[in-house]
């Protein structure tokens, strides 16, 4: 097994295979993995709570801007009233 395979599992994705969702899935597991790290560092005292904060938030900011800019969630056959166009 590759030590990069063993300190960074990724799962398989089962949604809608385009290729935003994959790069925002991507995305989105790494977050989640590094935000598992922060919170044990915090937990075994080798990170300060606020710098445990901190780091997490800047994460979260840039996992919305990757959503944001991937246009995850928005609907591209939609006008601005929400309706779809023909």
């Amino acid at each position: 097994m590759n030590k990069d395979d063993f300190l960074y599992p990724r799962g398989r994705y089962y949604g809608q295979v385009k290729p935003e969702n994959l790069v925002f899935n991507a995305n989105l597991q790494e977050f989640a993995q590094r935000v598992s790290y922060i919170c044990n560092l915090e937990t075994g005292g080798k990170l300060p709570p606020g710098a445990a904060y901190e780091q997490i938030k800047d994460l979260w900011k840039q996992l919305k801007r990757s959503k944001k800019e991937l246009r995850i969630g928005e609907d591209p056959f939609q006008d601005d009233q929400g309706e779809v166009q023909d």
